[in-house]
C-alpha cells in the first residue's frame, strides 16, 4: 500500500463537475493499493497517517497530529501510484490491485481512517476520472510505503 499524503489548507475532488469531497484544513491522501496487500497494511497505514505530526504547535514546530489540529482528512484512490516506468516511456500499472481488490481495500482503509480521526472521512468516487484541487499548506507533502515502513 503507498500513499502520498499533502498537508493542505483546502482540498476538494469532482466528478463530472460534482463535488463529491471536500475538507479544509487537514491531509489530502491519495492511496493505492496492490494485491499483496493486507489488513494489517490498511490497520498500520490508517494508524500511522492519524498520528503523524505534520501539523506545527504553539511554537510553530510540526508536532501535532490531524486530530491534534482539528483537521480533517480527504482520502482519493489512485492506481497510478503504482506505475512501473522500466520499459519505455509509457507507465505500466500492473502491480496496481485489480480494481474489484482495491475498491474493497480502499472503502475498508476509508472506515479504518474515520474510526481513527473520529469523524467521516470523505472521498472521491472510486474508478472515476477525478478532478482533485488542493492547497498545498508548507508545502508539505510524504509518501509512505506499507512495504518500506520507516
Amino acid at each position: 500500500m503507498r500513499v502520498v499524503i499533502q498537508r493542505v489548507s483546502a482540498a476538494a475532488v469532482k466528478v463530472h463537475d460534482r463535488i463529491t469531497g471536500q475538507i479544509g484544513v487537514g491531509l489530502l491522501v491519495l492511496t493505492g493499493f496492490e494485491d499483496a496487500d493486507r489488513e494489517t497494511d490498511l490497520v498500520w497505514m490508517a494508524g500511522k497517517i492519524a498520528r503523524l505530526r505534520v501539523f506545527p504547535d504553539e511554537a510553530g514546530v510540526m508536532n501535532r497530529s490531524v486530530q491534534e489540529a482539528g483537521g480533517e482528512i480527504l482520502a482519493v484512490s489512485q492506481f497510478t501510484l503504482y506505475s512501473s516506468l522500466k520499459k519505455g516511456n509509457r507507465p505500466s500499472w500492473a502491480r496496481a490491485a485489480k480494481a474489484n481488490v482495491a475498491q474493497s481495500m480502499f472503502n475498508h482503509f476509508v472506515d479504518l481512517l474515520s474510526a481513527a480521526l473520529g469523524k467521516s472521512v470523505p472521498t472521491g468516487v472510486f474508478g472515476a476520472e477525478m478532478q482533485v484541487t488542493l492547497v498545498n499548506d508548507g508545502p508539505v507533502t510524504l509518501t509512505i510505503d506499507s512495504r518500506a515502513p520507516e
